[in-house]
C-alpha cells in the first residue's frame, strides 16, 4: 500500500475480522465510538474511556513509522527465506538504519512462538526429529576457573559456543530453542514439554538422547560418525535442513548477532519454517500471520545508567 489509510484499514480487517473493535486498554468489545481523528476510537466503558487505535497493544504501538511502511517490512521479512538485514530494510524502505533495526526486532517479536499448535508436536505414529547445533561465540567466554587455572571444556558441545536445539515434526512444525547449555537435563525437559510421548523419536548418536528416548514410542538413531545418514525412514535430515537455512541466513545475511538477541532470530526462522510453502502458506498469508501475532506484544527502550536496553512488556 502507498496509502497509510488503506494500510490501517487492512490491519483493522486482520485484527478485528468480525467488525467489532477491541479496546487495546481494557479489552472491552464493541463498546467504542469513533473520534474526530480517523482511525482513533474511544472506549465506551466508564472505567476506561481511553483512546485507542488498531496498533494499541501491538509491537507497532507508539511508532512514528507509517503503517504502509510497517506492512512492507512485515512482507519483506516474512517472504525472505534467509532473512532481511536491517541495512537492506533501511535502503528498501527509505528509513534510517536505527529505525529499520528496531522495526526488525519488533517484527521478530511478532513472529515469536510461531507454531500453529499450542500443544505438543508429534503423536501416534508421527516422527519427531531432535538435533542440536552450535552457533557463534558466547559474549563472555570462560578463560580461567575460579581457582585460577585455565578453563578446560568438559561435557557435550564445543567450548564457548551458543547451543541451539531443534525439535522438528516430520512434515510438520518445528520448535527451536536457544539454551544456556545443551545437557541431558535440558534436552529431556524440552522433549517432555513439547513432544507427544506416543511419537517416534529420531536422533543422531549423541549421548543426550538415549535416556529420555526410552519414554517415547521408539527411539531410533543414525550413526553419523560411521557415515550413516539414512536408514529406511530413520534420519534427522529435516532438523539438519532447518539448521542449514538458519546458519546460511545468520552468516550470509545477518553476519553478526549478539547473544542477548539470538532467541529472536531463532524465533524468526522457526516462524518461517512453520509457515512454509509446503504446508500451504503463501508469502502474503505468512505476512498476515505475523501481523496477527503482533497483538499483545511490546518491545520498548528503557535507559538504565545511560545505556539503552530492550524491555519486553
Amino acid at each position: 500500500f502507498q496509502s497509510e489509510t488503506e494500510a490501517r484499514r487492512y490491519i483493522e480487517a486482520l485484527r478485528w475480522p468480525n467488525g467489532q473493535r477491541v479496546c487495546g486498554k481494557c479489552g472491552s468489545v464493541g463498546s467504542d465510538y469513533p473520534t474526530k481523528r480517523e482511525g482513533r476510537y474511544r472506549c465506551g466503558q466508564k472505567e476506561c474511556r481511553k483512546d485507542f487505535t488498531v496498533t494499541t497493544g501491538t509491537v507497532m504501538e507508539s511508532s512514528h513509522i507509517k503503517l504502509n511502511v510497517w506492512l512492507m517490512a512485515f512482507y519483506l521479512m516474512a517472504s525472505s527465506k534467509k532473512g532481511m538485514s536491517a541495512h537492506q530494510l533501511h535502503r528498501s524502505l527509505d528509513i534510517t538504519y536505527k529505525s529499520a533495526w528496531f522495526l526488525a526486532h519488533r517484527i521478530r517479536l511478532a513472529m515469536a512462538n510461531g507454531g500453529l499448535l499450542s500443544g505438543p508436536i508429534g503423536g501416534p505414529g508421527q516422527i519427531v526429529e531432535a538435533d542440536e547445533t552450535y552457533f557463534g561465540k558466547v559474549e563472555n567466554p570462560l578463560t580461567m576457573t575460579t581457582s585460577g587455572r585455565p578453563f578446560v571444556k568438559r561435557g557435550a558441545g564445543p567450548a564457548n559456543k551458543r547451543p541451539i536445539i531443534a525439535l522438528v515434526e516430520r512434515g510438520g512444525q518445528a520448535r527451536v530453542f536457544h539454551v544456556a547449555e545443551a545437557t541431558k537435563k535440558t534436552v529431556a525437559k524440552l522433549l517432555e514439554e513439547n513432544v507427544d510421548r506416543r511419537s517416534r523419536l529420531h536422533t543422531d548418536e549423541s549421548n543426550l538422547y538415549p535416556a529420555i528416548g526410552k519414554s517415547f514410542a521408539s527411539h531410533e538413531t543414525v550413526k553419523h560418525k560411521a557415515g550413516e545418514y539414512v536408514r529406511g525412514d530413520v534420519h534427522n535430515n529435516t532438523a539438519e535442513g532447518f539448521f542449514g537455512v538458519f546458519k546460511k541466513g545468520m552468516t550470509g545475511v545477518y553476519q553478526h548477532c549478539a547473544e542477548k538477541h539470538l532467541h529472536r532470530y531463532v524465533g524468526e526462522f522457526e516462524f518461517r519454517f512453520n509457515h512454509r510453502v509446503k504446508l500451504g502458506w503463501s508469502d502474503k498469508a505468512r505476512a498476515d500471520a505475523a501481523l496477527v501475532g503482533a497483538e499483545g506484544k511490546r518491545l520498548t527502550y528503557r535507559r538504565t545508567d545511560g545505556a539503552e536496553q530492550h524491555v519486553q512488556a
